[in-house]
This record gives structure tokens, C-alpha cells and sequence, in this order.
């Protein structure tokens, strides 16, 4: 009589999506927060004082210590010390204690207390950083901006080493199973965070009829508290499936400083790190101030207070709306029966132009620009198994240059050609928002599955390291210079919804262009040296 074979939590399907669920809300809830500033910054420089100059160092200050104080490599080696458990716990709590002082930041607490009076008079130079040209403050920088600048690189931390963890512990779970579907799941979830803060962080902000900055902030805050929770609940989960199994934990191999020079000397790992630099830069840092550059491009007519449209309990049906885009259009993705894929498609597609009639009818920039991940949340699974099966990575990069381009342009000098039309600026800002979210999809499946096929499989680990750190820099330097150029440029202008944002667009779709020449660069390395980009994963 054989024995019967024991199951662990891991052969149980709903434990192995609850464990995914666990990490993918925690993931969700960061994203939340990572933007929960970006669409009140008109609200920001209204009742804090905020320029957009303050405002971009606030914001690039969230990868300062991982990149100047190698915050980052140090979180790979406490990944590879104390396991996925302990990693996953501690980058929450980290991100919390950030999130907590950045909302004590800018609380009304904070206006007149004897911290503001410090952080005003200190703080104004920084040896060494200032030479460099790279401190975190500046002279005459808002206390309330410098002390959410000490928060946000604290919660920066803890983000980043929660993005090393999670993956980490998917592979644990899913290893030989549907790991692509898990991964392509947590990074559709945590992408609806980007839309959810849209939404959200205005609605708060003015809920009541009373503008309060502080009232996001605290909304991110509670979130974090949830991410804190989830982690704690997967820790006893993790543990229990170890003690079911056996096994130890599996650890990432260590950044080792040796390796840092054969990693310099590839040329494969500078054509993914740079183009990894050039495209980011031009997606994130464009978030933060995506809503106020559509506040300034856009004929927007605030609806009346006694309309439906202004009611609290829109926002909600909206949120519910979106849902139901994000969840019908991936689920479409794994249907067998062509009927089932198209009704899913089907009822994505009419709850997404319901969606865009209502944000019209709100008249509201927040709203608009929650479209963003929409599309890329459907056509992710598709692009992945597109690689997966067929192949064509470099020549999906080059395509997502492209679109970058043409999206930063439209933003820079068509849609201004609309303002005045409010039905023809507000259809150009959704089809060239739900464009930039498609090119979005197209790194991830095309770039990361790519490194290991131009990077020495012996180094890869540390090479992943460095090209996380040289992201991180872009992550740091154009959210500030955006800022700057945007001051620079409309000087005298104190309005914040009369920005001219020409200027930082065009920089934006610069970084494209770069990144289309590094793409086609990397299509003739591919042909010359027969690396496989072009060819699919699986053969």
C-alpha cells in the first residue's frame, strides 16, 4: 500500500492565491501612497507654500537614500541574511514610520510648531551634497516639504525592499506552477493603486467642502497600516508552508562588490540598465505631475454643487466602475471559450467609456489621468505571452519608444490646440493617456525578461542590484528637474493651473528618443551577436 503523498499549503490553489493576495494588496497599498501627493499639487502650493521646485524635491526625495547612501544594495543583503519573511514585515513597518512622518509633515499640527521653526532654519546646507549638486534641500525650501522629504525617503526605503521581497516570495509559491499569471496579477493590482490614488487623494483632500492636504496623507497612512498586516499574516503563512516542507528559506544571492567590474565591462548590461534609466524616467517622475499639467491644458467647468456629478458618492461609483474595466479585461485574458473572452471584453470595454463619460461630466483632471493603467492592466498578460511564445523583444521596446514620444508630444503641443474645446481636449487626453499606459506594458514584458539572456547568468543577481540603483537615479533627478524646469519657465506665474508645460514634456520625450536609439542599438547587438531577443522564451 503506497503512502499517501503529503500536501502543503503550496499544492492548495486558494492558499497559493491568498499568499499572492497577501503580498499584492501590500504592493497595492505602497503604490497608493507613492503617489498620494501627485494629483493635489495645485491644492499643495495653495495652503503649504509649495512651488514646483519644492514640490519635485519632495518628490524625488523617495530614492535618495537608495541611491546616495546605497540604501538599496544594503536591502538585497538584508533580503539575503534574514529570508522573505522578515524582509517582507520590515519594509512595511519601514514604509509606515515614512508614511507617519510625512503625514505629520504636512498636518496642521505641524503649522507653527517648534519642529516647523527648526526645519526652517536648518537643513539649508548640506556638506559635501551641495557641492555635488545633489542634496535633498535646499535654502528657502518650505520646513513642511523638507521634514515630508525626511518621510518619504524612509517610506522609499522600505518600498523598495518590499519590490524584492514580493517577487521573491511569488517564485516561492508558485515555482513550476502559474508563476507568469501570479506575476502578471500582482503587477496588474499594484498598477491600480496609481488609479485608485487619482481618485482618492482629491477626495478626501476636499471632502466636506473643506480642503485638508492632511486628510490624503492619513488615508495613505491607514493603507499602510493594512500593508503591515498583509506582510505579518504571509510571515505565518510563509512559516507555516517551511515547516510543512522542511525547507529552508530561499535566499537571493548576495550583491557582491568583485562582480561589479565585469558587470561595468558588459556592454549587455549598459544597453538594458540605460534603457531601463531612460524609460522609467519618462513614466514615473511624469505621474507626479500628470493631473496639474491636465489642470493647465484642459477647459475644465467644475460642475455646480447641487449637480449629481459634484456628489461625494460619484467618486465611488467611478472607483467601482474602473474596477470592473481592470477586472473584466485581464480576466478576458485567460478565457478558453471565445464567447466568455468577448462578453469579459466586451463589458471592459462599456465600463470603460462609462467610466470616461463620467469622468467628463465631473470635469475633473484626478479622474482623467486614473485612466491610466486601465489599459495596460489588460494587455499585459497578452504582450507577456506574445514574448513568451513569439518572441520580438527589442522590437517591442523600439514600439514602446515610439509611443512614448508621441504621447509626451501630443501632451506638449496638441492637446494646448484644444484648450477652450472641452469635448475635444478631454477625448485627445484619454486616448493619449490610455496609449502612454499600453507603451508602460511594454517594458516590463519585454526588458526584464530580456537581462538574462545579455547579462552572465553568474553575475545576474548583482546585476539586477545595479540596475535597480542606476533606475533609482533617474527616479531621483527628474522629478526635481521637472520641478525646476517648470519654474524656470513660467516665471511670475503663482496660478498653479496656468503652467506652461511644454518645456518638460519636451524633455520627457526626449528621454524617449534616447531610449528609441538604445532600442535599435540593441536590435543590431542582438543581430550581430545572436543573443535571442527576438526569440521566444519558450521554444
Amino acid at each position: 500500500m503506497t503512502q499517501a503523498i503529503q500536501k502543503t499549503l503550496r499544492d492548495s490553489a486558494a492558499m497559493r492565491w491568498t499568499a499572492l493576495l497577501l503580498l499584492a494588496l501590500a504592493m497595492f497599498c505602497s503604490y497608493i501612497f507613492m503617489d498620494i501627493l501627485s494629483p493635489i499639487k495645485d491644492l499643495m502650493q495653495e495652503t503649504r507654500g509649495w512651488d514646483s521646485t519644492a514640490f519635485g524635491t519632495m518628490q524625488g526625495s523617495e530614492v535618495f537614500l537608495n541611491v546616495f547612501v546605497f540604501f538599496l544594495i544594503f536591502a538585497g543583503i538584508i533580503l539575503d541574511k534574514m529570508g522573505v519573511r522578515f524582509t517582507a514585515v520590515l519594509s512595511a513597518a519601514v514604509m509606515l514610520v515614512g508614511a507617519v512622518i510625512k503625514w505629520y509633515a504636512v498636518s496642521e499640527a505641524f503649522m507653527g510648531s517648534s519642529l516647523e521653526v527648526w526645519f526652517t532654519n536648518n537643513l539649508n546646507y548640506i556638506p559635501v551634497f551641495d557641492e555635488l549638486g545633489v542634496s535633498p534641500f535646499y535654502e528657502g525650501m518650505p520646513a513642511s516639504a523638507k521634514f515630508a522629504a525626511c518621510g518619504f525617503m524612509i517610506f522609499g526605503c522600505g518600498c523598495e525592499m518590499a519590490g524584492i521581497t514580493v517577487s521573491r516570495g511569488i517564485v516561492k509559491w508558485f515555482k513550476g506552477r502559474e508563476m507568469a499569471l501570479a506575476m502578471g496579477s500582482e503587477m496588474a493590482l499594484a498598477r491600480l493603486g496609481v488609479a485608485t490614488c487619482m481618485i482618492f487623494s482629491p477626495f478626501f483632500a476636499k471632502l466636506g467642502g473643506e480642503v485638508s492636504v492632511s486628510r490624503s496623507v492619513a488615508f495613505g497612512v491607514v493603507l499602510m497600516c493594512i500593508a503591515l498586516i498583509m506582510t505579518i499574516v504571509y510571515f505565518f503563512m510563509d512559516q507555516k508552508l517551511d515547516t510543512q516542507t522542511g525547507e529552508a528559506e530561499e535566499k537571493d544571492d548576495p550583491f557582491k562588490v568583485s562582480d561589479i567590474g565585469k558587470i561595468l565591462s558588459d556592454s549587455g548590461f549598459w544597453l538594458v540598465a540605460l534603457l531601463c534609466v531612460l524609460y522609467y524616467s519618462a513614466i514615473f517622475p511624469f505621474q507626479k505631475y500628470a493631473v496639474n499639467m491636465l489642470q493647465c491644458n484642459l477647459t475644465l467647468t467644475e460642475p455646480a454643487s447641487d449637480s449629481f456629478w459634484a456628489q461625494p458618492d460619484v467618486t465611488i461609483i467611478q472607483y467601482v466602475i474602473m474596477l470592473v474595466v481592470a477586472a473584466a479585461g485581464f480576466a478576458s485574458n485567460f478565457q478558453k471559450k471565445s464567447s466568455s473572452k468577448f462578453t469579459l471584453l466586451a463589458i471592459s470595454i462599456i465600463a470603460l467609456v462609462t467610466y470616461c463619460y463620467m469622468g467628463y461630466m465631473r470635469q475633473s483632471a484626478e479622474s482623467i489621468f486614473a485612466v491610466f493603467p486601465l489599459l495596460a492592466v489588460l494587455i499585459t498578460p497578452i504582450l507577456g505571452s506574445y514574448v513568451d511564445h513569439k518572441g520580438k523583444a527589442a522590437s517591442m521596446l523600439i514600439l514602446g519608444s515610439l509611443l512614448l514620444i508621441a504621447c509626451h508630444l501630443t501632451f506638449a503641443f496638441i492637446l494646448p490646440m484644444f484648450k477652450g474645446s472641452t469635448v475635444g481636449g478631454i477625448v485627445i487626453a484619454y486616448v493619449t493617456i490610455l496609449v502612454l499606459g499600453s507603451s508602460f506594458s511594454l517594458v516590463p514584458a519585454s526588458l526584464w525578461p530580456s537581462v538574462p539572456k545579455l547579462v552572465d547568468a553568474k553575475v545576474i543577481g548583482s546585476a539586477y542590484a545595479l540596475i535597480f540603483w542606476i533606475q533609482n537615479i533617474g527616479l531621483w533627478l527628474f522629478p526635481l528637474l521637472i520641478g525646476k524646469v517648470l519654474d524656470a519657465t513660467n516665471p511670475g506665474v503663482t496660478d498653479p493651473t496656468k503652467f506652461d508645460y511644454t518645456a518638460p514634456l519636451v524633455m520627457l520625450a526626449c528621454l524617449g528618443v534616447a531610449a528609441l536609439i538604445l532600442g535599435f542599438v540593441l536590435k543590431a547587438v542582438d543581430k550581430k551577436k545572436g543573443i535571442g531577443l527576438e526569440e521566444p522564451n519558450i521554444k
